[in-house]
């Protein structure tokens, strides 16, 4: 099965929690806090795997969770890092960000990124002892990892792009000049997948060929197979539109040669402005008294593009047709890689007193960018570390302000999922 477009969510791992500890040792006395720190969480990474051809893997799979950063220990051990995860991805496949459709990154070039950080590890309690504070008996929380929905999309890098109707014969002109060997059969849509084939034509002259699935009128708007796969003629240099010259299937090439024309400028403008050569197929199967011939080479050449006859089915002409592209490809420019599009936004340091409190009878829910931020880095298991947590909201002056709006004791303060008990 050919799948070339998936929507994932891939997730960070977490950092691990920073350890509450003291020395002890023997005739050693006052040792000293010495917690170590947490492991950063893993991150999640994406690597090219030019054995992959489709993005079936991910068909099934939709999350991806890299490692979480172990804890730390005493004598101030640091956790483990937690291991990264690496995803493989075929070359040519464009990342983008699901929210904004904006592009992440063109895994094109071979390059790792990292799609997802790990977040990371707490601090240990031995980072907080001071001359006044000898003895801190509280630790930082890791941190969460990055965690977004992507969507990746396969683009083929292909230089030449095959298009046309069904049974035109594109699939056999990629057999005959390729070491491809698609599916070939006299029935429409015998091709349901894009193929590749990598045509050579004198020593250090080559270039890859694409069979794009038939296109049909409507394609652009989602009709027939060709709205899935028009995306992997994006990054083609050159277009190549194959048409059945013979009429046998009563069909007439001018308004076939339109129609594609049609398709491609519905599909993209920029695709519809991209180099193009036009192959003459069938011209063995011509009946002796057919115009199509004339009437579609006039009608090619008055629009811009030159016309070659072929049969690639007696494979006349195709030698010929390979060199041409060949040598209109040294004077194009080279296959397109996407910039990114997507940036990531860098928040200013939150004020701890900016925060909203709303009212819901005995419910009082608290919100504010530095709370969230404290909140996932305390460790609500450490009674020391709960302690730190009431001392750091009663000096952004939570507490006053909840006091001057008419909080009553037993009441339930909410801070993003975290509940406790007011008391004065």
């Amino acid at each position: 099965m050919f799948v070339d477009k998936v929507r994932i969510t891939v997730i960070g791992g977490r950092g691990g929690d920073g350890a509450v500890a003291f020395h002890r040792e023997k005739y050693v006395a006052s040792g000293g806090p010495d917690g170590g720190d947490g492991g950063h969480g893993g991150s999640v990474i994406l690597r090219v795997n030019d054995h992959m051809s489709t993005l079936l893997d991910f068909r099934y799979k939709r999350k991806y969770s890299a490692q979480a950063g172990a804890n730390g220990q005493g004598r101030n051990m640091s956790g483990k890092r937690g291991e990264n995860l690496i995803i493989e991805v075929p070359r040519g496949t464009v990342v983008r960000d699901a929210e904004s459709n904006a592009v992440i990154v063109d895994m094109s070039t071979g390059e790792d990124f990292i799609i997802a950080k790990g977040g990371r590890g707490g601090w240990g309690n031995s980072h907080y002892a001071t001359p006044t504070r000898q003895i801190p008996r509280f630790a930082k929380a890791g941190l969460k990892g990055q965690e977004r929905d992507i969507i990746m999309e396969l683009k083929l890098l292909a230089d030449v792009g095959l298009v046309g109707f069904p049974n035109v014969g594109k699939s056999t002109l990629l057999s005959v000049t390729s070491n491809a060997r698609p599916k070939i059969a006299n029935y429409h849509f015998t091709t349901l997948f894009p193929n590749l084939g990598v045509i050579y034509v004198d020593e250090g002259v080559s270039f890859v060929m694409a069979d794009i699935p038939g296109i049909i009128e409507g394609a652009a708007e989602g009709a027939g197979l060709g709205h899935d796969f028009l995306r992997h003629i994006d990054r083609c240099r050159l277009l190549v539109h194959v048409i059945d010259v013979s009429g046998s299937e009563d069909r007439d090439p001018v308004e076939d040669f339109d129609a594609i024309c049609a398709e491609l400028e519905n599909y993209s403008v920029d695709l519809s402005d991209r180099p193009m050569i036009v192959a003459a197929n069938k011209t063995d199967l011509l009946p002796p008294d057919s115009d199509n011939l004339q009437r579609l080479k006039a009608h090619v050449e008055a629009a811009g593009c030159e016309l070659y006859e072929i049969s690639a089915g007696t494979t006349q002409g195709t030698r010929q047709l390979m060199r041409v592209i060949a040598q209109k490809l040294q004077d194009l420019p080279p296959v397109t890689i996407y910039e990114p599009e997507y940036v990531e936004l860098i928040e200013a340091p939150a004020d701890p007193k900016d925060f909203d409190i709303e009212h819901y009878g005995n419910t009082w829910l608290v919100t504010g960018r530095w709370l969230e931020r404290l909140i996932e880095n305390i460790n609500f298991d450490d009674y020391e570390s709960r302690n730190h947590f009431d001392m750091q909201l009663r000096k952004c002056g939570l507490f006053a302000r909840l006091e001057e709006m008419g909080i009553e004791d037993g009441d339930t303060v909410d801070i993003y999922d975290f509940e406790f008990e007011y008391q004065r």
